[in-house]
């Protein structure tokens, strides 16, 4: 034998042993990458050592493939497997870190309620709707001419004291009620017209138990050929009775408002006592003249009534100021 090929040999048996404890020895896929590397790379030590057959005799160079084979399968198999090892390992730790302990008590998180005044106005909405009625919003900043204006209440109208508002630098002002998004609705449609108008409404109220400045409010708006004041008591008769669960008895009390003519308050009778609830009439022929239509053509009603007034009544409040509290001692006892 000669020098050569007995140092060859040597060398891939230190090799061999050399790489049993060092892959034995790594804790991460990474090391293990780095060592396969070191040893079976293409600049790896085996690569260095198989650069000396070059030296050999012909004779000696298949005993050395043969033996370089061998330490390699026997180091692929030993890294094969150490890396499954530790993939293992690693599933498991990533397991036992993500276990949910089933014995811990959970996170307590109370469910959720509708607000009370958004239960009012859901539900009414659904009434209307359920009538056939479309829903329509509109800015809660409003010009002059859509507040008062086009509602047939000119600038030197006295009925511009029953709603004062909160007015801006710019000329603007804070809507006192929905009926600015009638107007906006009937300039852009023709008749027949059928809308439910939900909104927040601001007035310069001295705030009690029955009053605020930041209110809400729904008003319903219907236009077409024919209609009567009876349709428009038709409408609230079955509004009123949907929204109480009941067939309470009405009455209407001539009123004024300077967008309908007639125009009337509404009571019901609700736990022996006429309580208000809202005020509507015919639409005045001004207005209908404002937005382009034919007041000889087309008649109409329009109605409103607070979201709050509603709230206090269904829910039996003593305070409309309770309603803007967000008190969950309160809230939570609705």
């Amino acid at each position: 034998m000669t020098t050569q090929l007995s140092d060859l040999e040597n060398q891939l048996e230190n090799l061999r042993q050399d790489a049993v404890g060092a892959v034995a020895s790594v804790t991460t896929l990474d090391e293990l990458e780095q060592l396969r590397v070191n040893y079976l790379g293409k600049k790896g030590q085996l690569s260095q050592i198989l650069r000396g057959m070059g030296k050999l005799e012909a004779a000696d160079r298949p005993r050395i493939g043969s033996l370089a084979n061998e330490v390699k399968e026997a180091l692929q198999s030993q890294l094969e497997g150490r890396n499954q090892d530790l993939l293992q390992a690693q599933i498991q730790q990533q397991l036992a870190a993500e276990t949910l302990d089933v014995t811990m008590p959970g996170v307590y998180r109370p469910q959720g309620r509708i607000h009370p005044l958004n239960a009012v106005i859901d539900r009414a909405i659904d009434i209307f709707v359920g009538m056939g009625y479309t829903v329509a919003t509109g800015p809660e900043m409003e010009t002059d001419y859509y507040n008062f204006e086009a509602l047939n209440t000119p600038q030197d109208h006295p009925a511009r004291d029953m709603q004062d508002t909160f007015y801006l630098p710019d000329g603007n002002l804070l809507r006192t009620h929905t009926s600015p998004v009638q107007i906006r609705y009937m300039e852009n449609h023709e008749p027949p017209v059928r809308i439910v108008a939900p909104g927040r409404v601001y007035r310069r109220d001295t705030v009690d138990a029955t009053h605020a400045a930041v209110f809400h409010q729904i008003e319903i708006l219907a236009i077409d050929k024919g209609i009567t004041f009876t349709d428009l008591k038709g409408t609230l008769k079955e509004f009123v009775r949907q929204m109480f669960g009941e067939d309470l008895p009405l009455r209407f009390r001539p009123s004024y408002f300077p967008f309908t003519e007639p125009s009337a308050e509404v009571d019901v009778q609700w736990k022996g006592k006429w309580l208000e609830v809202l005020g509507c009439g015919t639409v005045d022929p001004n207005v209908l003249k404002a937005v382009g239509y034919d007041p000889e053509v087309y008649t109409g009603f329009a109605a409103g009534f607070g979201v709050e007034r509603f709230a206090m009544v269904l829910y039996q409040i003593d305070d409309i100021r309770r309603v803007y509290s967000s008190d969950l001692r309160f809230l939570q006892q609705l």
